[in-house]
């Protein structure tokens, strides 16, 4: 079976220095294309989707277009709920076999988010599914929200953080932000090596759109073990769209999507060099 929890890859890419690549699918299309890229490039990989992905498609029709994609093939693929603020909404993600989800309880307390992490992981982890939380907030546009000011992930929060929820993943914020940046991202390296130092947690790194290549490949030498693209696939394939729509004859379909599964394919392809995942399933 190759649709998997993202735990067992997720830790292996710690041990061995490299991150596994998590992508976010709004389609059928850009499901094939990050599969088709993934098994080319022999990497482990994960498909994310986030909670306005599943009102378009559903929790159902998202899991069973994954699920039936991976086991076509012989690298491992997770599914991933990212971005979920909701105790049920994670809960129905459970019951139709997503294996990973994020409970993003970064808008929270800190005690609050330490509860409500703790209680899915209470329930995730006896079903093999792996857990993702957040501590800190980035800025930008993540799923229709608008988020001015990102708040770094305090280090002498973290620990206390990972050891009370026994999450298995842990998302920290050291300046990125969700959707497309202004000017180049500077990222604080220093917060990344001091937070690495207070814990074993395999950490995350959000709003990997638009990052530097070398920038990448730094957060990832100091400890980043996953790392997420969204914004730079949803334009790939809109722009891929686009160009074929420029000719008002096409009315078929499969000819513009066909072209973004492509331009989505290959993008995966450059991502999954960055991160050091290839030759690694």
């Amino acid at each position: 079976m190759s649709f998997v929890s993202s735990f067992e890859m997720i830790k292996k890419a710690q041990k061995e220095g490299y991150a596994v690549p998590a992508f976010n699918a709004e389609n059928l299309e850009m499901i094939q294309a990050i599969v088709e890229a993934s098994v080319e490039m022999e990497s482990p990989v994960i498909i994310q989707t986030t909670p306005s992905t599943v009102k378009y498609i559903t929790l159902e029709e998202a899991c069973c277009m994954v699920s039936t994609l991976a086991n076509q093939v012989n690298i491992p693929v997770a599914l991933h709920l990212d971005h979920c603020e909701k105790f049920d909404d994670i809960m129905k993600a459970l019951r139709v076999g997503y294996t990973s989800v994020m409970i993003d309880g970064s808008k929270l307390s800190f005690e609050e988010n330490i509860a409500i992490s703790k209680k899915i992981v209470e329930v995730a982890k006896p079903m093999g599914v792996t857990v993702e939380a957040e501590l800190g907030q980035l800025s930008g546009k993540e799923d229709g929200l608008v988020n001015l000011n990102g708040a770094y992930t305090d280090p002498n929060k973290a620990k206390e953080f990972v050891e009370s929820t026994g999450v298995d993943i842990f998302a920290v914020a050291i300046g990125t932000a969700h959707g497309f940046y202004k000017g180049e991202p500077k990222l604080d390296f220093e917060r990344l090596r001091v937070i690495q130092d207070m814990t074993d947690t395999p950490l995350v790194l959000h709003g990997g759109s638009g990052v530097p290549n070398e920038t990448i490949k730094e957060a990832i030498r100091l400890g980043m073990s996953k790392v997420n693209f969204a914004t730079e696939l949803r334009d790939a394939a809109t722009k891929a769209v686009r160009e074929v729509l420029k000719d008002e004859a096409v009315i078929d379909p499969k000819q513009y999507m066909g072209k973004a599964r492509e331009a989505v394919k290959q993008l995966c392809i450059d991502k999954i060099k960055v991160c050091g995942s290839q030759n690694k399933s």
